[in-house]
Formats: C-alpha cells, sequence, structure tokens
C-alpha cells in the first residue's frame, strides 16, 4: 500500500511539473550576442521551448514584463533598434497548440547606445624617414568590431588602405588617416575618427 502511495504521489509531481512548464525551462537567446547595441543596429531574439517540435508551438515576446508580439508561430523576432527606449529586459513565453501549457524563458538584458565615433590614437606623430608607427582604432566599449582605415595628403583624396580590418596598423608613409568600426549584417558603421597627420622627417649628417 505504501509503495503505491509513493508511486502515486511521484506521478502527481511528475504531472504537475509538466503541466506548470517547469519541467524544461524556455530559453531566449540573441543574436549577435553583444552586451550592448546602437541605435541602428538590429538584433535577434529566439525563443526555444526546448520541448517537443517547434511547430507545437505559439511564441510571444516580452519587454520589461510587456507584450511586443502577440502569440504566433513564429519562433525568432527581429528588431531594428530605433531608440534608446529599446533598452530593456527582454522574455519570450510558449503556448502549446491545442492546450493551456505555456512556458516562459529567461531574462536577457539590452543595452542600446548613441552611435559611436571611433578614436584613433598614434604612437607618435612625427617619424624619421624609413621609421614606422603603429596607429590604433578604437570604439566604446563593446563586441565585435572590425576597422576600415582611411589616408590622404594635402595633394591627393582619400583613399581606403586595403587589407586592414585590425585594430592596430604599423604604417611607415606620412599622410592624414582616419578610422572608423564595422560589425554586424546588415554592417553597421561608426562615426569616422577625427583625423591623425603622420609626418616623415630627414636628418641629415654634418661633416665636422
Amino acid at each position: 500500500m505504501g509503495a503505491t502511495l509513493l508511486c502515486e504521489l511521484g506521478l502527481f509531481l511528475l504531472c504537475t511539473l509538466l503541466c506548470t512548464g517547469h519541467a524544461q525551462d524556455a530559453v531566449l537567446t540573441i543574436e549577435p550576442n553583444w552586451s550592448s547595441f546602437f541605435i541602428g543596429e538590429f538584433v535577434t531574439f529566439k525563443c526555444d521551448m526546448n520541448e517537443g517540435e517547434d511547430t507545437d508551438w505559439e511564441y510571444k515576446h516580452i519587454r520589461d514584463g510587456r507584450e511586443l508580439i502577440h502569440y504566433n508561430t513564429i519562433k525568432e523576432y527581429t528588431l531594428e533598434i530605433k531608440y534608446s527606449s529599446h533598452s530593456g529586459e527582454y522574455q519570450c513565453s510558449g503556448h502549446r497548440k491545442g492546450s493551456s501549457y505555456t512556458k516562459i524563458s529567461n531574462t536577457v538584458s539590452v543595452t542600446v547606445l548613441d552611435k559611436p565615433r571611433a578614436t584613433l590614437t598614434a604612437g607618435t606623430t612625427i617619424i624619421p624617414v624609413g621609421g614606422s608607427v603603429t596607429l590604433t582604432c578604437s570604439v566604446q566599449s563593446s563586441d565585435g568590431w572590425k576597422y576600415e582605415w582611411f589616408r590622404r595628403t594635402q595633394r591627393t583624396s582619400e583613399d581606403q588602405i586595403r587589407d586592414q580590418q585590425n585594430r592596430d596598423i604599423r604604417v611607415s608613409q606620412g599622410g592624414i588617416y582616419s578610422c572608423r568600426g564595422t560589425r554586424g549584417n546588415p554592417v553597421y558603421y561608426t562615426d569616422i575618427s577625427d583625423d591623425v597627420t603622420i609626418e616623415i622627417t630627414c636628418e641629415f649628417s654634418h661633416l665636422v
């Protein structure tokens, strides 16, 4: 009798877990998985119920406890970030078709920042003939950046320095340099940095 009671109790607890949606938690992820985004970028929220087939569920997306998109069959939601108010705590909820069974996901924080300007720094701005200097392009703390580099002179128009996407580059030519950061798909561009002018000096030896 005791064994039968324990068995029935176990089945009851299992049913309770399944019916309340805690047997397997829903999972919300974002792509790209960055800590902060800038106005003009895109972020995709992916909601996974970890149970059954995707087509068994309808999905709802939530920000700061308020419904963004009502239940539908699309598990992925892409947001174009247009306003700083798109910062917030995001979740998704799943509703199994033909039942009252629902699940709620983890929370993902999204921070929205104003469009940044790249910063260009140089180890020195004056180098001797045959010498070189390292230039560094940086963007305020965030992830996933590649870099575009540009050079012009007083006599020539601006050209992109090809095959350079690194944060640091080494240059041996004089000129006026600038850079910007790029990331994401579609590609997002920061504002171009302030110019840095690199000058070449000539050193002459004097016979005594």
